[in-house]
């Protein structure tokens, strides 16, 4: 998947892993900016590795709680 990224890319020789685009999206209130925060902390409990979002070493969840 990578190889094939970095392929489409002229200035790329092997592998591509990050997408160089620019999509931002807009923290026009509360809720939003509360919903993209709880995916972000949720992240590394969905595939199991912590049990709660507070329990990743890196995460800003405990700032939150």
């Amino acid at each position: 998947m990578f190889e094939r990224a970095g392929k489409k890319k002229g200035n790329i020789s092997k592998h591509q892993f990050w997408q160089h685009h620019n999509k931002p999206i807009e923290l026009w209130s509360t809720s939003v900016i509360k919903q993209k925060l709880d995916y972000v902390h949720d992240n590394p409990v969905e595939p199991g590795f912590v049990s709660g979002p507070t329990a990743w070493k890196y995460s800003s969840a405990r700032n939150f709680a």
